[in-house]
Formats: C-alpha cells, structure tokens, sequence
C-alpha cells in the first residue's frame, strides 16, 4: 500500500488562490501535489507520468478546455484513478453530466476542508482497490511478445518491429488481459467488467474503440487484423499466432477503424 508521501495528486485548478490552497492543505497530509492551471497541461502531466496520478481533482470552468473535456479525455485515454470535481456549478444537470463523462465524485465550492479531505481519503482507498494486488503475483506476465511485437508491462511499453510505444494505463489492462487468455472467445460484457470495472450490462462501445486501438497500434493492417479478432454476436479473441483461418471469415468481422 502507498504512503501518502508515495501518492501523487494532480489538482486542475485556474483560481491561483484556490489551487495554492488545496496545495498547501494536501502537502500537510504528506501527499505530493501537481497543479496544472488549464486542461492542456494537466493531460500532458498524466501522459507524461502513466500510471502515476493517483488522484484528479478537477475544476469545470478552464480556460481553453473545460473540466468536463479534460475527465473525458482522461477516461479515453484510459487513465482509470478517481476524478473528483470541484466545482461552483449547483445545477443537478452539471452533476450529471461530471458522472457521465467520468468522474468519481462531484463537490461544491466553497467547500469544507474537513469533508475535502475526508473525500481525498475514501477516493485513495478507491484507488487501490482498483489496482492489481502484487500478493501473490499469480498469473501476472510481466513481458510478452507475439509476432514482431514485444510488450513489457511494468514500464507501460511496447515495441513494434524494435519501435516504442508508450501504452496507457488501461492499454496495458486490456492488452494483459488478452495476453492471459490467448485463444479464447471473450464476451464484450466480461471485458467491461474486468477491465473496465463496470457492469457488464452498461451501454458503451469503450472496449470497440481501445480494441480498434490495439490493431492500429499492432496489426500489420487494421483492416484485415490477424491478432485481435472480431467474433460476430459472440466477442473479441487474441491469436498470439495470427489468425489463420479462412471459413470462419462469414463470422469474423475486423471492423475496419
């Protein structure tokens, strides 16, 4: 489990005042703090750290790109810490629609520290919960390499024909994913609720488009995939050894992106 001086906490705030307080508060519970005073800079802290924030706290009103943008590019990108927004917005509409793109809890300014940082705690907890335990490490593939394709896990990389890739967070979720059960048909509803984390019932084309991103990022032609097959009505599988098959092709669907 992380110390506080271990957690990383980015705080996404424009009000100057504001962000050198919740900072300052943060510090003296020991946790390391980021500010980021717009969008732009935020996504590249996270895109520069993967897998290291542990905590957003967002506000919604920012200059050249909104709170709401940022949280969706965040989950799109596949950073899955909790997001919690801090925001002057009271409608029920503005909470709404924080929760569906993506955020974890929604507070109000002005706010109470104590129940700021009592939130900040409980999202921690979640955080951890979320994360794969290291014990005991079963299962748990660290490397891989399928075709002229080389994964290594734990830096969040890949290498295709000796070329990098900086995967994201949930990339590497759901390509580990794949990598443990090679040859398997697996539903659509167990990917969201593995990977994702979400009930599998939810409405939502997430694991169409990172699967999309995986070929872009891994087949030869992403139009013709041989790793990472569409089985129609049924799921998705990965042939470390390239899809060979031929008759299949009327159930096979590649789904061009």
């Amino acid at each position: 489990m992380k110390s506080n001086a271990d957690t990383h906490i980015l705080v996404v705030e424009d009000e100057e005042h504001l962000a050198v307080g919740i900072r300052y508060n943060l510090e003296a519970e020991g946790y390391q703090v980021s500010v980021a005073e717009d969008g732009r800079l935020a996504l590249r802290i996270a895109e520069e750290n993967p897998g290291q924030i542990d905590l957003v706290i967002l506000d919604l009103m920012l200059p050249g790109m909104s709170g709401y943008a940022v949280c969706e590019t965040l989950r799109s990108n596949g950073e899955d810490m909790p997001i919690l927004i801090l925001s002057a917005r009271t409608l029920s509409e503005d909470r709404t629609r924080g929760f569906d793109v993506g955020a974890d809890q929604y507070m109000m300014k002005p706010f109470d520290l104590d129940e700021f940082l009592s939130r900040v705690k409980n999202l921690l907890a979640l955080r951890r919960r979320r994360q794969p335990s290291n014990d005991p490490e079963e299962e748990l593939i660290h490397q891989y390499a399928f075709g002229d394709v080389e994964i290594d896990f734990d830096s969040f990389q890949a290498f295709v024909g000796g070329k990098p890739i900086r995967l994201t967070q949930l990339e590497s979720k759901l390509l580990h994913y794949f990598v443990s059960h090679p040859g398997r048909i697996i539903p659509k509803q167990e990917l969201l609720r593995e990977v994702w984390e979400m009930p599998g019932n939810v409405a939502t084309r997430a694991p169409d488009q990172f699967i999309a991103r995986l070929r872009k990022m891994f087949e030869k032609d992403k139009s013709k995939p041989k790793h990472f097959i569409t089985i129609r009505d049924a799921g998705y599988e990965f042939l470390p050894d390239g899809d060979t098959k031929t008759k299949e092709d009327a159930s096979r669907d590649g789904e061009p992106s």
